[in-house]
């Protein structure tokens, strides 16, 4: 895994730290820390993470200075249901998309256990 890995969000350029994290937890432990990352973010009432514990909760991961469009661009970004808030499973799903180094890796997993599945024989 390369060390300089770029993502990019609400057009802005940051640091991928996902396969730092991958790399040392392991995938349990890169799960499990998506985990907390989720339940620092969501709204302990409700139970997901909405515009507005995004907003309270955002400087927990130093994206106190997004405006309120480039946040809810973020919850538009991964709400696959349309509830407008994310889920556990939508919140994990949006980390790994964001995170380009680790969508590659994924695809060339799948993509060579598809081969040794399906392959030519």
């Amino acid at each position: 895994m390369g060390s300089e890995a770029r993502g990019k969000l609400c057009g802005e350029e940051f640091e991928d730290m996902l396969p730092k994290m991958a790399e040392k937890l392991g995938g349990e432990g890169l799960i499990k820390e998506l985990c907390n990352g989720f339940d620092l973010l969501m709204d302990k009432d409700k139970g997901v993470i909405t515009f507005e514990s995004l907003k309270y909760n955002s400087s927990l991961l130093g994206l106190q200075d997004l405006r309120d469009d480039e946040l809810m661009s973020m919850l538009k970004e991964g709400d696959y249901d349309g509830d407008h808030a994310l889920n556990q499973m939508e919140f994990c799903v949006l980390m790994f998309r964001l995170s380009p180094e680790l969508m590659t890796e994924s695809k060339a997993l799948l993509d060579q256990v598809l081969q040794q599945e399906f392959g030519s024989n």
